[in-house]
């Protein structure tokens, strides 16, 4: 029978799965939040509360926020004939930071990736499909990582739009996104620079 952990070995375990945290990283987030209960423990069960009361997935492009849909697409202001394709939400933000782009999104939720199992069934290329081919797109830009998964999932899109016979620009980002790079890594400069010099596929 394993032995059930101690409540803070729980709470560094869980600290630990978080994207960023290593098992020393861990260990001291979870002995600041123990040392400071009574502010930063209580604050931040609050505010963890909060969001996983009022954030939602958003039914239309797949971003996260509180309304539904999101801000961005009930944003009539926004452009409607263009979308940008990005992998997560953290692409929506990291594209947002450079205001640079101020048109629809879709998030798919990942990569293709045969290795790991992920076929397109796992993605949202689906309803992606669905709203270029009920949409009134003029062009669709696929921002994808410059990773061997990112570009393979770029163009097996591109091949999927183009099938629908919609007469929709299919283009992806271009000059400043540096092979091995994905969007939430590079500054905004880079995504802004990328997405100004965009290629047609």
């Amino acid at each position: 029978m394993a032995k059930e952990l101690s409540a803070l070995e729980n709470l560094v375990k869980h600290l630990a799965a978080l994207p960023g945290f290593g098992r020393r990283s861990a260990r001291r987030a979870a002995l600041h939040l123990l040392l400071h209960k009574d502010t930063a423990l209580t604050a931040l069960i609050n505010t963890l509360e909060a969001a996983r009361e009022s954030i939602v997935e958003c039914p239309v492009c797949g971003n996260l926020d509180e309304q539904s849909p999101c801000s961005i697409c009930a944003n009539t202001k926004r452009p409607q004939d263009i979308l940008c394709v990005v992998e997560g939400v953290s692409d929506i933000w990291a594209v947002e930071r450079t205001q640079s782009y101020n048109g629809q999104y879709h998030v798919l939720g990942g990569v293709l990736s045969p290795l790991d199992g992920v076929s397109p069934a796992d993605l949202r290329m689906d309803s992606l499909l669905m709203r270029i081919n009920e949409g009134q797109f003029n062009e669709v830009i696929l921002a994808m990582g410059a990773t061997v998964n990112g570009q393979t999932t770029a163009h097996y899109l591109a091949d999927e739009i183009l099938a629908l016979g919609r007469g929709v620009k299919i283009s992806r980002l271009a000059h400043g996104v540096p092979v091995g790079g994905e969007l939430d890594y590079l500054d905004e400069g880079t995504i802004s620079t990328a997405l100004k010099s965009r290629a047609a596929i």
